[in-house]
C-alpha cells in the first residue's frame, strides 16, 4: 500500500516549524528520521494533511554536556549515540541499549526523539529515559517547559505533546562514581519487538543500594517504573539480596497485558527472569569496581 497525499514543507529553522504546527495543528505531523511514520502512512494508519521534515533545524541536533547533564538533541540519529563517547561515558544504560534497537538500516535512519515520541510500549529509550529520571525539553510559539520522562508518556503511541508542540532535546543525568547501569530484553530474534525488557540504573553506596529505578518495557502500555520492587532493593547490601523476595515485590508493579506473541502471564515470568539477571549483573559490577 501507498500513503494518502499530503502537502510537504522541510523548514531550516524552529520559527517556521512553530508556524506551520500553529497553522495545521492535529492535521500536521513531524517527519523525523520516519521509520515509524512512513510505514504507517503506506499502511494508512497515519493520515497527515502535511508533513514537516525537522532534518534541517540544526537547532534539533547534536549532543553536549551541561553541568551535570548530558543534552542529546531529539534529531540525534541512533547510530550517532550509539557511537558517541559521551553517551557511553556518562549515560551508559542508553550506551547498553542502542544495539538493541531494531536493526542497522533503522538505526542508520532513526532518531533519539522520535522514537520518545513515537512512544512504542516495546520501544527501548522510553523505558530508558524513566530509568535514569530524564527531563524532556518542550517548545511551541507559545514557550518552553519541561517534562519528567515518566510524565511525557501517557500510553500506547500517546505522549504529553500538545499538536503544536515539538520535542527539542532530552536531559540525560551524568552518572556518577557508584552509578551501575543495566538493559536487557526478550524476544525472538535480535532486532525483533520486545516481549518484555528491563532498563535498570542503581546508585550504590558502601556496598548498599542507596537508589533504584527499574523501568519495564514491552509488558505494558508504556514504561513501568518498578516502584515496590525498587523500595525492597533501597539500603539493602547487594550480597543480601534475596531474588524470590524481591520478584514477589515485582508481582505489585506489573499490569501486564497480552498481545498477539505474548501472554501477560508470561511477560510477568520474563520481567522477573530479567529482574534475577540485573541483580546478578549489579553484583558482579559492585565486585569489579571494588
Amino acid at each position: 500500500m501507498k500513503s494518502g497525499s499530503f502537502e510537504y514543507a522541510r523548514p531550516d529553522n524552529l520559527l517556521a516549524v512553530f508556524s506551520l504546527l500553529d497553522e495545521f495543528g492535529d492535521d500536521a505531523k513531524i517527519l523525523a528520521g520516519g521509520q515509524s511514520l512512513i510505514p504507517a502512512m503506506n499502511m494508512r494508519m497515519a493520515a497527515p494533511e502535511i508533513l514537516i521534515d525537522v532534518a534541517r533545524v540544526d537547532a534539533l541536533k547534536g549532543m553536549e554536556i551541561i553541568g551535570d547533564v548530558l543534552r542529546i538533541g531529539a534529531m540525534s540519529r541512533h547510530i550517532d549515540v550509539m557511537k558517541s563517547r559521551d553517551v557511553c561515558l556518562r549515560a551508559p544504560l542508553i550506551s547498553q541499549a542502542m544495539p538493541h534497537i531494531a536493526h542497522t538500516t533503522i538505526r542508520n535512519r532513526g532518531t533519539f526523539g522520535g522514537s520518545l515520541c513515537n512512544a512504542d510500549p516495546a520501544a527501548e529509550l522510553p523505558a530508558c529515559t524513566v530509568a535514569l529520571n530524564a527531563k524532556f525539553n518542550i517548545q511551541s510559539s507559545s514557550g518552553v517547559r519541561s517534562l519528567k520522562a515518566e510524565e511525557f508518556f501517557k500510553g500506547t503511541y500517546t505522549t504529553a505533546l500538545e499538536a503544536t508542540e515539538i520535542l527539542v532535546s532530552v536531559d540525560v543525568p551524568i552518572a556518577g562514581q557508584g552509578s551501575l547501569a543495566y538493559f536487557d530484553e526478550i524476544a525472538r530474534r535480535k532486532g525483533d519487538y520486545a516481549m518484555a525488557g528491563l532498563a535498570a540504573h542503581a546508585e550504590i553506596q558502601d556496598g548498599c543500594f542507596k537508589s533504584v529505578r527499574l523501568a519495564f518495557f514491552g509488558v505494558s502500555e508504556m514504561p513501568i517504573l518498578a516502584g515496590a520492587a525498587s523500595r525492597h532493593l533501597s539500603e539493602t547490601p547487594l550480597h543480601q539480596v534475596k531474588t524470590s523476595e524481591v520478584c514477589e515485590a515485582l508481582s505489585e508493579d506489573i499490569e501486564a497485558f497480552d498481545d498477539l506473541a505474548t501472554s501477560a502471564e508470561a511477560k510477568r515470568h520474563m520481567a522477573c527472569i530479567l529482574l534475577a539477571r540485573a541483580l546478578t549483573a549489579f553484583q558482579s559490577q559492585e565486585r569489579a569496581h571494588g
